[in-house]
C-alpha cells in the first residue's frame, strides 16, 4: 500500500512539479477516497447519540442485573437497527491508509535529503524544492533549521532509503565522494566504499553520519555557507530547549503554528457538534476532555517542529480538510434527517 501511495504522490508531482502542491493534492485526494467511511462513521455516531437516552434508562432500570441489561440493550439496538461497530469500524479502516500516507511521504523526504547530502559530498550545491516561504520542503519550517540537511535528519533516514539513493550513483560519483571523505577524515584514508557507506541498522547509519559524512560536509564551502548561524544565536537556551538561529534559515514557523491552531479548531468543532445527550454523557469526563483539547494542538506543534515541512503541510491540510469535511457531512446528514422527519410527520397528518 505504501508503494502505491508513493507512486500516486510521485505521479502528482510529475504533473505539478512542486512537492508542496503535490502533498496538498495527494492529501485531499486520499481523504476524498476515504469520505464514504467518514460518512458511515458519522451516521453511526448520530444513531448512537439518538438511542443514548434509552440506553441510560436501561442502565438505571437493570443496574443490578447485568445479564438482563445486556439482553435489553441488544434488543434495543436490534429494534433501532444500530450496529455498535458502525461508528468506530469505518474510522479504524482509515488508519492503515493514513499510516501508509505518512510512510510514503517520509520515504520521499528521506531519499531527497540523502540526495542533497551526496551532492554536497561531491562539492556541489543541491537545487532545493521550495514552497511559498519554505526554502526546502524536506527540512522543518523553522528559523532554527537550516536550508541544508543536518545530522538529525540523516539519522531518521531508513536503510532502504540510503540504499535506494546510493544505488543510483555512478562509480565516478562514488569515487569523488570517497576522495573528499578521505581528505577530510584521516581515519578513512585506507577504507573502501563498503566500509564507509554502511547502511545496515540505525547504529551503523549514525556512526557513518557522525564519523565520515558530517566532518566532510563541514569542509564543503557550499554547506558551510548554508549552515552559518547568526552571531550570538548559537545554542541559545529557550525554555527546555537549546536553539540556533541560522542566517540561511528554512522557514518562519508558520506551518507548525498552523498545525496547532487547526488541530485546536478541529477538536473544538468536532466536540461542538455533539448533541446534548452526548454532552451530558461526557460531562463526567470533562477533565480528560479538556486535557485532550489542549494536548493534541501542543503535540501537533511539537511534531511539526521536529518533522520536515512536507509532513507539516500534510498535517495542516488534513486538519483543514477534516474540519470542512465535518461541516459538509453534518449539513448533509442534518438535511437528510430533516427530510425524513418531514416525511414521517406528513404521513402522520394524512392518517
Amino acid at each position: 500500500m505504501t508503494g502505491i501511495l508513493r507512486n500516486i504522490l510521485e505521479w502528482i508531482y510529475g504533473i505539478v512539479n512542486n512537492y508542496g502542491i503535490a502533498v496538498i493534492i495527494f492529501t485531499v485526494l486520499v481523504r476524498l477516497v476515504l469520505m464514504p467511511f467518514e460518512v458511515k462513521s458519522r451516521k453511526g455516531m448520530r444513531k448512537m447519540n439518538a438511542i443514548q437516552p434509552k440506553l441510560q434508562e436501561l442502565q438505571k432500570k437493570y443496574a443490578n442485573d447485568q445479564q438482563k441489561l445486556q439482553q435489553k440493550q441488544a434488543e434495543l439496538m436490534k429494534k433501532e437497527h444500530y450496529n455498535p461497530m458502525s461508528g468506530c469500524l469505518p474510522l479504524l479502516l482509515q488508519w492503515p491508509i493514513l499510516f501508509c500516507m505518512f510512510y510514503a511521504m517520509r520515504d520521499v523526504a528521506n531519499e531527497k535529503l540523502i540526495e542533497q547530502t551526496f551532492i554536497f559530498l561531491q562539492e556541489g550545491t543541491p537545487v532545493y524544492e521550495s514552497f511559498l516561504w519554505i526554502k526546502n520542503v524536506f527540512m522543518a519550517d523553522s528559523p532554527f533549521k537550516t536550508i541544508a540537511v543536518d545530522a538529525s535528519a540523516l539519522y531518521a533516514a531508513t536503510q532502504a532509503a540510503w540504499e535506494n539513493v546510493f544505488n543510483t550513483l555512478s562509480p565516478e560519483q562514488i569515487e569523488v565522494m570517497l576522495s573528499n571523505i578521505r581528505a577530510a577524515v584521516p581515519a578513512a584514508a585506507e577504507l573502501t566504499a563498503e566500509e564507509i557507506f554502511t547502511f545496515d541498522g540505525s547504529r551503523n547509519i549514525q556512526n557513518m553520519v557522525n564519523t565520515y559524512l558530517m566532518p566532510t560536509l563541514q569542509t564543503m564551502p557550499a554547506y558551510v555557507t548554508q549552515t552559518m548561524h547568526v552571531q550570538g544565536w548559537k545554542d541559545v537556551s529557550f525554555l527546555l530547549f537549546s536553539v540556533t538561529l541560522y542566517k540561511d534559515f528554512n522557514g518562519l514557523l508558520i506551518l507548525p503554528l498552523m498545525s496547532g491552531v487547526t488541530q485546536w479548531m478541529m477538536t473544538k468543532f468536532v466536540n461542538g457538534t455533539q448533541n446534548n445527550e452526548a454532552q451530558q454523557q461526557t460531562q463526567q469526563n470533562n477533565g480528560m476532555n479538556a486535557f485532550m483539547k489542549y494536548f493534541f494542538p501542543l503535540f501537533s506543534v511539537f511534531i511539526c517542529l521536529s518533522s520536515n515541512a512536507g509532513f507539516a503541510l500534510y498535517w495542516v491540510t488534513i486538519n483543514i480538510f477534516a474540519t470542512v469535511q465535518t461541516i459538509a457531512i453534518n449539513r448533509y446528514l442534518d438535511k437528510k434527517d430533516a427530510l425524513a422527519q418531514a416525511a414521517t410527520t406528513g404521513e402522520g397528518n394524512v392518517k
